[in-house]
């Protein structure tokens, strides 16, 4: 890992050290810690922390919950450590494997697990050990969710983001131990399709699934590399702290 830099997330409502190369979270980062549907006094696991930026939306947006991270690799663990608690928002990080979990993970319960798995399968390798182990798969995504729904209470909720492509991994996983599944496609614009989807599904429940509208990220047709052109409902969950809410639940 390189030297961190500071970046702020949120409006600057969170300030998180980052490697200045390697592995570096972003939207994508933001939109999960947004669309998780804790309500305070909660429980929240993420599996593969990194520096913490979506465990650390989530509690900057609700106060009051039990925070758990675990990091694979121990320097990002420590840097989300550090943006813990430069940022007074009360987390526990753990260094550990997601197919090995530390002890007090095996025992514990949560009423929420989020993660982002890493997107790739195959492709370029990334000449950085951190943005390599992030980004691509070496834990088949099936495990992924098998662990993320062990660590869940009855009732519990996980919730993922993971490339449009996956979504039948994802959906194959969860059959016959998780119900009320919904599914947010995310696309970049208006008429291109979805590179991204966020699932919320409930341990236990038998409700039938949900596809709902694309949520779309930018406003104009094409890319302009010098204005910012996020639609109001982007400009929400990024900037301003908002919720992403999914099945009607409402997250504060």
């Amino acid at each position: 890992m390189t030297d961190p830099v500071r970046n702020d997330f949120l409006g600057g409502r969170l300030r998180i050290w980052q490697p200045a190369r390697g592995y570096r979270a972003g939207a994508d980062a933001v939109m999960l810690g947004a669309a998780c549907p804790a309500r305070a006094g909660q429980a929240v696991l993420e599996l593969g922390c990194g520096v913490g930026v979506a465990l650390f939306c989530l509690g900057r947006r609700v106060p009051g919950l039990a925070l758990t991270g675990l990091e694979l690799q121990a320097d990002y663990a420590a840097l989300a450590q550090r943006n813990a608690d430069e940022n007074a928002i009360p987390a526990r990080i753990l260094t550990g494997d997601i197919a090995a979990m530390p002890a007090p993970l095996r025992q514990q319960g949560f009423d929420h697990v989020i993660a982002n798995p890493p997107y790739f399968l195959q492709g370029t390798r990334a000449p950085d050990a951190g943005r390599e182990t992030a980004r691509h798969e070496a834990l088949p995504l099936t495990l992924w969710i098998d662990a993320a729904l062990r660590r869940l209470r009855p009732n519990g909720q996980v919730t993922l983001i993971q490339r449009a492509d996956r979504l039948d991994a994802i959906l194959v996983a969860l059959q016959g131990r998780a119900g009320n599944v919904t599914i947010l496609p995310v696309a970049a614009r208006t008429g291109r399709p979805a590179g991204r989807v966020i699932v919320n599904a409930t341990k236990g429940a038998k409700s039938p699934m949900s596809l709902l509208s694309p949520f779309v990220m930018h406003e104009k047709a094409e890319h302009d590399q010098d204005v910012e052109d996020l639609t109001p409902a982007a400009q929400a969950i990024l900037r301003e702290c908002r919720p992403l809410n999914l099945n009607g639940r409402e997250s504060r």
